[in-house]
C-alpha cells in the first residue's frame, strides 16, 4: 500500500527533522506521521484551504503543501510550526513522497499502465508480464474515444468524464493536458459501431451540459485484446485529424466511417502534390472563386444533377450550364461527366488536405 511506503519515509525523517509531520489524503485521512494524527476536523481545515497550486501554504499553525502528481490534489504533507525549519521540512518531505508516489504509480496504478500501452512505452513480453501482475484482463475487448476540447478554456473535463466512468478496474481515463483526455472504455465483444458512437454522443452531451464546452470525439474500432489498444489509440487520434479536415461539421468522428478521406489522410505528401499538378494542367483551384466553388459542391451534394442544383441556387438551368462550361475551361475537367466529376472531387479533397498544414503546400 501507499500508506506504507508514506511512513516509511515519515519514520526515516522523524530522526532528522524535530517536527510533527505528517501525510493525508485529500480526504483529510492521514496515511502517515511521526505523533499523534491530526483531528479529522484539523485535517479537513487543510484540505478545504488547497490552492490551486503546489506552493507552500500556511494554514492553523501549520505549514502544508499539495503533491500533484494527478489533475486533482491527491495527497498533502503537513508540518506543524510556520518557520524556516518547518518550510525546508514540508518541502523535503514533499519531494521524497512525490518520488515513492510516482514510482507506486509506475508499479501499481493500472491507469499509467494503459497509459504506457497506448503511447508504445511497452515491448510485448513486458505488457503482457505487467499485465499478469496488475490482475488486467488482457483479452477484454476495449475501445479507444479521443477527447478533445473544440475551444480554449480553463475548465477541465477530466472530472466529468472521470465521473461517467467511476470503474477504475474496467475504465481507464488518460489525462493528456488540459484539452485532451484519452478514454479506454471495456466493452462488449459484439459492439458494433454504432454502439461506440452512442458513447460518444453521450461523452458529447454530458461535457456540454455540465461545462458548456464543446468537444470532439475521436472513435476507434473494438480492439479485440490489450495487444491491440496502441493502435485503437491510433485510430482515435487519425479519425480526429481526418475529420477536422473533411468532415469540420461533425463532432462525433468515427474511425470507421472516414471514407475516403481516411485514404487521403495517409498518403505522402509528394503523391499528392503531383496529383493535382496532373489534374488540374489549365489551371488550379485557386483560379475558382467563391461563388464557382459553391456552385461545385451544390452540384455534387445534388449527384451531378443539373436541374435540381439550379432550382436550390436559384438560378437558371442555362446559367449553371454556363458556369459548368466556365469551370471546364479553367481545369479541363467537364463535371457534367461522372469519371472527371469523381477526379475532381478527390482533387477537392486533396487540395483540403494539403491546405490544412501550410507546411504541406
Amino acid at each position: 500500500m501507499i500508506s506504507k511506503a508514506f511512513q516509511d519515509i515519515v519514520t526515516q525523517m522523524a530522526d532528522v527533522f524535530p517536527k510533527r509531520f505528517g501525510i493525508a489524503d485529500a480526504q483529510g485521512l492521514v496515511l502517515a506521521s511521526n505523533g499523534p494524527e491530526l483531528s479529522s476536523d484539523a485535517a479537513d481545515d487543510l484540505i478545504y484551504a488547497i490552492p490551486n497550486n503546489d506552493k507552500i501554504f500556511f494554514k492553523d499553525g501549520y505549514t502544508v503543501k499539495v503533491l500533484t502528481t494527478k489533475p486533482y490534489p491527491e495527497y498533502i504533507v503537513y508540518v506543524e510550526g510556520t518557520d524556516e525549519i518547518s518550510k525546508y521540512c514540508c518541502n523535503a518531505v514533499a519531494v521524497s513522497a512525490a518520488n515513492v508516489r510516482n514510482y507506486y504509480d509506475e508499479k501499481y496504478d493500472k491507469t499509467i499502465f494503459m497509459q504506457n500501452i497506448i503511447f508504445d512505452n511497452l515491448i510485448a513480453l513486458d505488457l503482457h508480464q505487467k499485465a499478469r501482475e496488475l490482475h488486467v484482463d488482457t483479452d477484454a475487448s476495449r475501445a479507444v474515444f479521443y477527447v478533445r476540447v473544440h475551444d480554449k478554456a480553463d475548465v477541465s473535463i477530466y472530472e466529468v468524464i472521470r465521473h461517467m466512468f467511476p470503474d477504475k478496474e474496467k475504465d481507464f481515463v488518460i489525462n493528456i493536458d488540459r484539452e485532451n483526455i484519452v478514454l479506454i472504455k471495456q466493452v462488449r465483444s459484439d459492439s458494433t459501431s454504432k454502439d461506440l458512437e452512442d458513447m460518444a454522443k453521450s461523452i458529447l452531451d454530458t461535457v456540454n451540459s455540465e461545462t458548456m464546452l464543446t468537444v470532439l470525439v475521436g472513435v476507434s474500432t473494438v480492439a479485440e485484446n490489450i495487444s491491440g489498444l496502441n493502435n485503437a489509440y491510433k485510430e482515435a487520434q487519425i479519425a480526429l485529424e481526418v475529420g477536422k479536415v473533411f468532415d469540420e461539421e461533425k463532432y462525433i468522428l468515427n474511425y470507421d466511417n472516414l471514407g475516403i478521406g481516411r485514404l487521403i489522410y495517409q498518403l505522402p505528401i509528394k503523391l499528392c502534390e503531383l496529383f493535382l499538378k496532373e489534374v488540374f494542367k489549365k489551371g488550379g483551384i485557386e483560379a475558382l472563386d467563391d461563388e464557382t466553388i459553391l456552385t461545385i459542391n451544390k452540384f455534387f451534394e445534388n449527384d451531378l444533377n443539373v436541374s435540381e442544383t439550379s432550382r436550390q441556387l436559384f438560378v437558371h438551368r442555362n446559367t449553371l450550364v454556363y458556369r459548368l462550361e466556365k469551370i471546364y475551361k479553367l481545369t479541363g475537367l467537364d463535371l457534367r461527366r461522372f469519371d472527371q466529376a469523381i477526379v475532381f472531387k478527390v482533387a477537392m479533397m486533396v487540395h483540403k488536405y494539403l491546405a490544412s498544414n501550410p507546411m504541406k503546400i
